[in-house]
């Protein structure tokens, strides 16, 4: 079998949800199209759809069991209370039971073609994790376009990881990273938590940039100002367990079993 393929594994698209009734159905339409595409490629053996419905108070949990009664590769987890952003990804994250987990927003955005080049270069470079970062971010406006600067400037320094745009959702992760990241974050820090601790545990990470398709249905909260001091938060009172996390041996990180 070709080294960049592996017809075996297993793809599991992550979704958490809050209020997404009026992306939910496109949202896993695209999932299941762009799963089939890759297991007709040869590129994955199998795919799931995970939908996390973060206690929604719209009809979204209705809808994500609807598409799972017609589908059994879509897997529905839902919350009885709001658990925000970390929360969500924390339980899709341990729903999901593929050798490779691609967690990505349910508003998608970017397309999900972008799914085959990150399979491509998880394989070609020998990666755990692929993060995409955005060509053009002046879309999103300019306030929540300042936000990001800064806050992706102030991981690089406090965390050390080169990471351009460390909060965009999507990212290709590969299982062992997530059996071995211990994640704490209920916000939005999710991302940077577990980059940075996937990076001091000595997994490798590449980058590749993607056109940014800005939200046209819904409503984000990721830019107020309570989300933003909650992550600041978060990186002061996780920042003593990140720098003290010691890097794995080298057969970890290989893959090889133990």
């Amino acid at each position: 079998m070709d080294r960049l393929t592996a017809s075996d594994d297993r793809l599991s698209f992550v979704f958490p949800m809050w209020n997404e009734e009026a992306m939910i159905r496109r949202t896993v339409a695209a999932a299941r199209e762009a799963g089939c595409r890759l297991a007709e490629a040869g590129q994955v053996g199998s795919f799931e759809v995970v939908v996390v419905d973060d206690a929604s108070t719209d009809d979204t949990g209705k809808i994500a069991d609807e598409l799972a009664d017609d589908d059994p590769r879509v897997v529905v987890v839902h919350h009885p209370t709001n658990r925000k952003l970390g929360g969500a990804i924390k339980s899709g994250f341990a729903a999901a039971t593929g050798d490779v987990v691609l967690y990505t927003d349910a508003d998608l955005p970017c397309e999900l073609v972008e799914a085959d080049k990150a399979l491509r270069l998880l394989r070609l470079y020998e990666a755990d994790m692929v993060t995409a970062y955005r060509f053009d971010r002046t879309a999103e406006g300019a306030q929540r376009a300042v936000y990001s600067y800064v806050y992706n400037h102030l991981v690089r320094w406090v965390l050390g990881v080169r990471v351009r745009d460390v909060n965009f959702a999507f990212k290709l992760i590969r299982r062992r990273v997530l059996d071995h990241v211990e994640l704490v974050s209920e916000g939005s820090f999710i991302d940077a938590e577990l980059v940075a601790k996937a990076h001091r545990l000595g997994f490798r990470y590449v980058q590749f940039g993607v056109d940014y398709i800005a939200r046209t249905r819904g409503t984000s909260t990721l830019s107020s100002p309570a989300v933003i001091v909650k992550m600041v938060r978060e990186l002061a009172d996780l920042y003593p367990e990140i720098r003290r996390i010691r890097r794995l041996p080298t057969a970890v990180l290989d893959g090889e079993p133990t």
